[in-house]
């Protein structure tokens, strides 16, 4: 019972590891495609260096157009707070481990995107703003704080109902149930529950010895007529 719901844990996290993987690398693939490649404008704004510089000029623009910049900033990295913790594979934390996976991950988001705004700096077209830093990190924290706990709640109670259903299966089955029965009655014998029961050697009652009958028996076969005569030749010559 124990082999069972270790290995079905072991198997659910290999399986969600590789798929988070999976999706991740895709999903660097494609900030790469959306953030690095050329593009070819009459003009370009210049580098934001100021913090919150840009978040206000976005709101210059009206209610529309700054919810969708501010919101691209927020989605760009906001993945990576959920895949990943995943890749990680980790469910049972505590409160302090929790609060410390959220650190890591949105630490791990910032450095994702510096490392996306330092390689704008040589790709034509490109403008590097330091709102866009502080935008992915706050989706990748805001991602991490609203999907990850469902997830690991989850993920707590999927092999714990497996493991019920399995050994309420196993219980129930006949069997299991023939086989507890014999287990019980070697036990009352004397025999371990694993054990074959040799059957003994038991004389017969009488009542059987009476149903087979008498033993029968072979009457003497007394002397041929001709043994006397056989001798008294025998004597003669």
């Amino acid at each position: 019972m124990h082999r069972l719901k270790g290995s079905g844990n072991a198997a659910i996290h290999l399986r969600i590891r590789f798929l988070s993987g999976v999706l991740l690398a895709a999903h660097l693939l494609l900030v790469g495609w959306l953030m690095l490649r050329p593009l070819h404008v009459p003009w370009a704004a210049a580098a934001n260096l100021t913090p919150l510089e840009g978040i206000r000029a976005d709101l210059a623009y009206g209610p529309l157009e700054a919810a969708r910049r501010i919101g691209g900033g927020l989605a760009l990295l906001a993945p990576l707070g959920v895949l990943l913790p995943m890749i990680s594979g980790r469910v049972e934390l505590s409160p302090l481990a929790a609060w410390s996976s959220l650190a890591r991950t949105a630490a791990a988001g910032a450095l994702v995107s510096v490392g996306v705004e330092m390689l704008q700096t040589a790709v034509p077209g490109q403008v590097v703003d330091v709102d866009s830093v502080l935008l992915n990190t706050l989706g990748v924290a805001v991602a991490h704080a609203a999907v990850v706990p469902l997830l690991r709640s989850r993920m707590r109670r999927c092999p714990s109902r497996t493991l019920s259903d399995a050994s309420l299966t196993s219980l129930t089955s006949p069997a299991s149930s023939a086989g507890a029965r014999a287990g019980a009655h070697g036990v009352r014998r004397g025999n371990r529950p694993g054990s074959r029961i040799r059957p003994r050697n038991r004389p017969q009652s009488r009542s059987q010895s009476r149903s087979q009958g008498a033993t029968p028996r072979i009457t003497r076969v007394g002397l041929g007529p001709w043994t006397d005569v056989l001798s008294a030749i025998h004597r003669e010559y």
